[in-house]
């Protein structure tokens, strides 16, 4: 389990199965996106291709943690990967839609339907 923090931001990283959980909260801003994308970098490095972004606790997101959004999901594409979502806030899920993310990223209501939707592989805990 890695565990990235500072004052506002937090990444807590768990595994099931092969699919690597990311647990944000905090405030995603231009200050904060580069714990993302090494956190992202170094699970790709490990191999671990499947990601879920748990953003249950993300409390702020900016035009900078948009964007960084958008780089780590094709960071992960690229490597053969998949990113899913869960956890949005009100708040977080109307930024994602003004910015069109919303289509990008597939949303699920819940850990285990996210855990499900993986290959054979990622459902195993």
């Amino acid at each position: 389990m890695l565990f990235v923090t500072d004052s506002n931001f937090s990444i807590k990283i768990r595994e099931a199965g092969a699919v690597a959980l990311m647990d944000v909260s905090g405030r995603l801003t231009s200050l904060e996106t580069g714990a993302l994308r090494d956190s992202i970098s170094r699970l790709l490095k490990e191999g671990r291709k499947d990601i879920v972004l748990n953003l249950n606790g993300l409390q702020y997101l900016d035009s900078s943690g948009v964007g960084e959004l958008a780089r780590v999901y094709v960071m992960v594409v690229k490597q053969s990967g998949q990113m899913k979502v869960i956890g949005l806030s009100t708040r977080i899920e109307e930024v994602l839609k003004i910015t069109q993310l919303y289509q990008v990223f597939p949303e699920f209501p819940d850990e285990e339907a996210a855990l499900k939707s993986f290959p054979e592989s990622g459902t195993k805990r």
